[in-house]
């Protein structure tokens, strides 16, 4: 550790007094006339409800209003604004929301909420010209500000009926007892429209040392420091700089304890680009103008493999040393005898399919700080898996776990990535060397090159069917890039053999996952786990094995999928709950006015050709045949508040008001008596990570426990029956059954540590088995279903794809909150969208929002959704998860519209217009 000595003088930029208005105040701010002026509102105003997601100009959080016009206020240096007016989303509501808000409320248009800002900021803009927008005009407006998880559709909405909330919006609850299929405004909603809501770089403190990482270039390499004090010297207000070694405790984490290989801070080698190998720390203004190109570190480049058939190569270098052939690790599911059913089979069909790197592009690149309280560190950070973070945290800098606590802000996106820590060890480590606070926001090119990634995948399959059309055995094998080192992949290696069959009866079957490590990114979890890849492996052959049996493509997938009492290739039998042939069956009318529509263009287009895609999807929730439980913890306060202690990290998928509908129906108590305490390490019992779908059914299974425990104790206590019904009414509970009722002070009854008179805790954990060695078990308690129909055009001489309609029909059980549920598919069906048609991340090459494409505001059509409800005894109400599955059929749906329309199957995805004329040329030299 290199740390500087007290009394060493501070450089900066010049300064200039810059007066402007903000919000209708007059301010004066002495700053560098070129800071941007984003850094001006939030730094130096506290202004935080302008978000920064790019610093380029790509993203359009970071949208204000500079004398009504809508301007990326990280392209705008503060000089520039002097005698201007500057409207932020802090001065959108003028003492109440305004039209605009309450819409985006009322549609559930704001999910996650990072992007929130900007786009109420750039639509306030659009309304005041046009106050009745059309859905071209809306688009046209907000096409610069991305989003990441809505999908757009319900911002469209939102913004063309703000006039219909001119008089605000209705903030009552349901009443007692309907919570569980209505749709209330998230209960945490407000602030995300009003820029009070506080993500992980809103809320640095003033005096925290501002920290930098200093990351490999190199996808391989050695490399050593030189003169780290002269280097300090020559830099005032520089605090320290720390290395790998300065770690006090084991220098290695990872999500899944026996694979953990990643070091915090490189020692002497790196495996991949944009590795972390040293943290300078500083104040805030030695950081902002701090170059870092003279650090010094020399360089070693050493040989790297970049793809999995390299690495797997017989004398190929091991990435790890006690990893041969560079395998990670393997999953496998084997039932019956598939190669003497396909022997057998009347018609056989195989294939191979390419997938690429994909980015997670959350518009909130990973931020926090830590400091100590006592001798516990404080982490403060966005993330998705509190008590994770801590163990992960506490094993990195020595420290026993209970004297780490992790408390999440908002986040503004994870999908996965923000389930392994990123910065929590780095800055608790500057945090308790320097006994300083410690801030880090990563740039979102270092976010792009240092998080997890979705794996690329190379999968050939082969499935054999009789004549009739039943499935009669098939053959998976896949090699899934898992990067440098291990985080999510034996989860991806495991999950996807159980899925690789989709929803479908398949009674000979053999798959086998493996993930291979290269010197690429690391690549993790990301809405699926690998089960979208694998999906369009299968729903593609399935396109193929119906064409040759002659039969109708949805036809086909109605006469194999799975129904009640079915038998999984796990051998697993579903007794009831089996959605996906209603959901197929809720298709049927869309299909056949689809394909006739496509019929009627194509006669009529030649330069275009329309098509029809259909694909399905299953997805089991909650972690594979292991342990994953979730508590929840729930009590009335003596003032007659329901304190919900709710764990569940809420990353825009609407948990927070998801489980807390749950409760308050198990309970029998309104939503308005609620209080949510959110998940902090501290303070809130273990509702397990935001991953996998599992947040709905699990925790929300938790909940429902929970209440009717806490319930239980009031009528017990009451003397009364299960008949009665309970009230809250200030600090009196009222209990009554028939004529009788009863009515309790709740300060007369005794108080515990927390406040709570009555209270309850109860934890769930789904009924899975292990898999033998022949994967035969039962990896899953609940899964969730779904099919979607992707109708687009193609471009035959550019090769462009135009996206005319998805219709989406998921099986969630019971719909909880229905407009949640409705926001869920359409983000993920956008995210599917971005994986069938243009998102490709290529290291040093796609490491910004420029260069890597994420679907914008009219790259997504219109989604109709049917929402099937199939419950399953084991979820709460019935209900089961929903994120994954709502993005897996879309891209296979794509491909196989594209096939529709042109002939030809695109093997190597995204399909590209380049892709896509290459095949089409290919299929025409055949000829």
């Amino acid at each position: 550790m290199s740390m500087v000595q007290p009394g060493m003088a501070q450089s900066g930029m010049e300064r200039t007094d810059i007066a402007f208005e903000v919000n209708g105040a007059s301010v004066s701010v002495s700053v560098p006339p070129v800071r941007r002026l984003s850094q001006v509102l939030r730094d130096e105003l506290r202004l935080t409800g302008t978000k920064v997601g790019c610093d380029a100009g790509d993203c359009g959080a970071c949208t204000v209003l500079v004398d009504g016009n809508p301007v990326c206020a990280c392209l705008v240096p503060a000089a520039s604004v002097t005698g201007a007016s500057v409207t932020t989303v802090e001065g959108l509501a003028n003492g109440r929301l305004s039209a605009l808000q309450a819409s985006f409320l009322e549609h559930g248009a704001a999910q996650c909420g990072i992007c929130t800002p900007g786009l109420l900021v750039a639509a306030t803009a659009l309304l005041e010209r046009n106050p009745t927008p059309s859905e071209a005009e809306t688009q046209d407006a907000l096409g610069g500000v991305l989003c990441r998880c809505t999908g757009y559709r319900k911002i469209v909405a939102a913004v063309m009926q703000a006039s219909r909330h001119m008089n605000g919006i209705d903030l009552r609850l349901p009443e007692m007892g309907h919570a569980v299929g209505a749709s209330p405004i998230r209960l945490d909603g407000v602030p995300k429209v009003t820029g009070d809501e506080k993500f992980g770089g809103d809320s640095f403190p003033t005096d925290a040392l501002s920290v930098l990482v200093v990351r490999s270039p190199h996808y391989h390499a050695g490399f050593s420091f030189g003169d780290l004090d002269a280097w300090i010297k020559a830099h005032p207000g520089i605090a320290g700089i720390f290395t790998a070694a300065d770690i006090p405790g084991k220098n290695c984490f990872g999500v899944i304890g026996p694979f953990a290989d990643q070091p915090a801070l490189a020692e002497g080698v790196v495996r991949l680009r944009g590795e972390a190998v040293a943290l300078v720390a500083g104040e805030r203004e030695a950081i902002l103008d701090l170059d870092l190109t003279d650090f010094p570190i020399a360089w070693t480049e050493l040989p790297h493999l970049l793809q999995p058939r390299e690495a797997k190569a017989d004398g190929a270098a091991l990435i790890h040393s006690h990893r041969p052939a560079n395998l990670l690790t393997s999953g496998y599911v084997e039932r019956g005898d598939p190669e003497r059913a396909l022997a057998a089979a009347a018609v056989t069909v195989s294939g191979v399919i390419e997938t690429s790197f994909v980015e997670h592009a959350y518009i909130e690149p990973e931020a926090g700080y830590a400091y100590m309280e006592g001798d516990t560190l404080v982490v403060v950070a966005c993330t998705q898996a509190p008590y994770m973070d801590r163990d992960d945290t506490a094993k990195v800098l020595g420290l026993a776990v209970d004297k780490v606590r992790i408390v999440p802000t908002a986040t503004g996106g994870g999908f996965g990535s923000k389930l392994d820590v990123s910065l929590q060890p780095l800055i608790g480590l500057v945090a308790m060397k320097t006994g300083r606070p410690a801030a880090l926001a990563y740039t979102r090119n270092e976010s792009m090159m240092s998080t997890t990634k979705r794996h690329p995948a190379e999968m050939k399959a082969t499935i054999g069917a009789d004549a009739e059309g039943h499935i009669t055995g098939m053959v998976f094998e896949g090699d899934f890039n898992t990067g440098a080192y291990a985080s999510w992949g034996p989860t991806v290696a495991n999950r996807v053999p159980v899925h690789a069959s989709g929803p479908y009866l398949t009674p000979n079957y053999r798959a086998t996952g493996y993930a291979i490590h290269t010197n690429g990114p690391i690549a993790g979890a990301f809405r699926g786990f690998g089960v979208p890849q694998a999906t369009i492996m299968q729903e593609t052959l399935y396109d193929e094995l119906a064409g040759k049996l002659g039969m109708d493509r949805l036809d086909f997938r109605l006469k194999n999928c799975l129904r009640d009492g079915c038998a999984t290739v796990t051998g697993q039998r579903l007794e009831s709950g089996v959605g996906i042939g209603e959901c197929l069956e809720q298709l049927q009318p869309h299909w056949t006015r689809a394909l006739a529509d496509a019929e009627a263009f194509n006669t009529a287009s030649t330069a275009s050709k329309r098509g029809v895609g259909v694909a399905s999807c299953w997805y089991g929730c909650g972690n594979t045949s292991l342990p994953n439980p979730s508590t929840i913890k729930v009590g009335i306060s003596v003032s007659g508040d329901v304190v919900l202690h709710q764990g569940a990290v809420d990353i825009g998928q609407g948990s927070n008001t998801v489980i807390t509908q749950i409760c308050a129906d198990a309970l029998g108590l309104p939503l308005d008596k609620f209080k949510l305490k959110s998940a902090d390490t501290a303070i809130t019992p273990d509702a397990g990570k935001t991953s996998a779908s599992r947040q709905t059914f699990v925790t929300g299974k938790a909940a429902e426990k929970a209440g009717r425990a806490l319930r239980e104790k009031i009528l017990r206590f009451a003397n009364v029956s299960e008949q009665a019904t309970i009230a809250l009414d200030g600090a009196n509970l009222s209990i009554r059954e028939g004529d009788a009722a009863r009515r309790i002070d709740l300060s007369e009854l005794k108080v515990d540590a927390d406040g709570m008179v009555f209270v309850a805790e109860e934890t769930y954990d789904p009924p899975t088995l292990p898999l033998d060695a022949k994967g035969q078990g039962k990896p899953y308690a609940v899964y969730g279903y779904g099919a979607q129909i992707a109708e687009l055009e193609v471009d035959l001489k550019l090769g462009t794809v135009k996206l005319i309609k998805i219709t989406a029909a998921h099986d969630v059980g019971r719909a909880i909150n229905p407009v949640l549920v409705e926001g869920q598919i359409e983000g993920g069906i956008a995210q599917g969208i971005g994986m069938a048609l243009m998102e490709e991340y290529i290291p040093g090459r796609t490491e910004n929002l420029h260069d890597y494409l994420i679907p914008t505001i009219g790259d997504v059509p219109p989604v109709e959704h049917i929402l099937v409800e199939v419950p399953d005894t084991e979820g709460p109400f019935g209900a089961k998860g929903l994120g994954e599955h709502v993005l897996i059929p879309t891209a296979p749906a794509i491909l196989n519209a594209i096939r529709h329309a042109t002939g030809v199957l695109v093997t190597k995805v995204p399909a590209t217009p380049s892709r896509i004329l290459a095949a089409i040329r290919e299929k025409e030299a055949r000829r």
